[in-house]
C-alpha cells in the first residue's frame, strides 16, 4: 500500500541562502525526522541517493557535472549521516520515500528525476511508487538483478565491515565494487555499520513487489560492465519485463558496483542525455 504524503515543517529555504545557485547545506524536517540536504545548481531537479551504508558526499564530481549541464542537484543524507536523524529501527522503504518526498516538496514541490546508486535505487523506486506526482523519471545506477546472489551479498558484507583486517577488506571491495585495475582505496573508508543495518532491515521489511516496478515512471537502467550484482546475463532483465519504450539501458565500461566513483563523468553524461529526453 502506498504511503501518504507529508508536508515538511519548513517549506521554504532560508532567505539568507541561495539554494538554487551555489552549493548549500540545509535541513528538512518532518514528523520527527531531520534530513540534511546538499543542494546546488539551477534547473530541472535531480535527486541523488547514495548506496548501502554510505553518505552522499562522495558524489561531488557527479553532482558538479550534472549541475554544469543545467540541472539542480539535491543530495539528501540518509538517516545516521551528518545532521540527518530519525528513528533507525522498525522501518521500511516507505519511510525513506517519505524522507525524500519531503525534500522534493521543500525544493519547490515539482517533479524530480530520481537517481539511486546501488541501494539508493530501492529508495528511488519506492518514492516513484508512493509519490508518483513528484517523480519525473528514475535512473537506476548499478542496480542489482531481481534475484541477488547471496554470495555477492556476503562479499559486500566483508568488504564493508570496518572491524575486519584491511587486506581482507581490500580484496572483497575489489571483487564487489571496482573493476579490474581500478583502485579500491576510496571504499576502505566511509561505511557506517549502523546505517547499513538500518537500510538492510528496511529493504528486507518491504516486499519486493511493492517497489520493484517503480510505478510507471520512465527508467534509465545504467549498468556497470563488471558489476557482480548485475551479471551480463541479466543485462536485458528490465527491458524484457517493462519494455524498451519505458526502459533505456546504458552500460558503462571499465566500472563495477561503485560506478559513480569510478566513472563519474560517464555516469553524469548518461543521466543528462536521458533526462533531456524525458517529457
Amino acid at each position: 500500500m502506498a504511503a501518504c504524503g507529508s508536508t515538511p515543517q519548513n517549506e521554504n529555504p532560508p532567505q539568507d541562502e541561495a539554494p538554487h545557485t551555489s552549493r548549500t547545506s540545509y535541513v528538512v524536517e518532518r514528523e520527527g525526522v531531520t534530513t540534511e540536504v546538499i543542494g546546488e545548481g539551477s534547473g530541472p531537479l535531480v535527486i541523488l541517493l547514495s548506496s548501502l551504508g554510505r553518505d552522499v558526499l562522495e558524489f561531488d564530481p557527479l553532482a558538479e557535472r550534472i549541475t554544469a549541464a543545467g540541472f539542480r542537484v539535491v543530495r539528501p543524507q540518509p538517516r545516521g549521516f551528518g545532521k540527518s536523524v530519525g528513528p533507525m529501527e522498525g522501518l521500511t522503504l516507505h519511510d525513506f520515500a517519505k524522507d525524500v518526498a519531503a525534500v522534493i516538496e521543500r525544493d519547490g514541490g515539482g517533479t524530480a528525476i530520481m537517481v539511486g546508486h546501488a541501494y539508493g535505487h530501492f529508495v528511488a523506486k519506492m518514492t516513484a511508487v508512493d509519490f508518483p506526482h513528484l517523480v519525473r523519471g528514475v535512473a537506476l545506477v548499478a542496480a542489482s538483478q531481481k534475484v541477488i546472489s547471496e554470495e555477492v551479498r556476503r562479499w559486500n558484507a566483508i568488504g564493508s565491515d570496518p572491524t575486519r583486517p584491511i587486506d581482507e577488506r581490500r580484496k572483497y571491495i575489489q571483487m564487489v565494487f571496482f573493476a579490474p585495475g581500478n583502485d579500491p582505496t576510496p571504499y576502505l573508508t566511509g561505511f557506517s555499520p549502523e546505517v547499513r543495518r538500518m537500510q538492510d532491515a528496511a529493504r528486507i521489511g518491504t516486499p519486493q513487489a511493492e517497489y520493484w516496478a517503480a510505478g510507471t515512471a520512465p527508467l534509465l537502467d545504467l549498468q556497470a560492465a563488471h558489476d557482480p550484482y548485475r551479471p551480463r546475463s541479466t543485462a536485458d532483465e528490465l527491458v524484457n519485463e517493462f519494455g524498451p519504450e519505458r526502459v533505456t539501458v546504458v552500460v558503462i565500461p571499465d566500472s563495477s558496483h561503485a560506478v559513480p566513483i569510478e566513472q563519474p563523468a560517464a555516469v553524469a553524461d548518461a543521466i543528462v542525455a536521458w533526462a533531456r529526453k524525458l517529457p
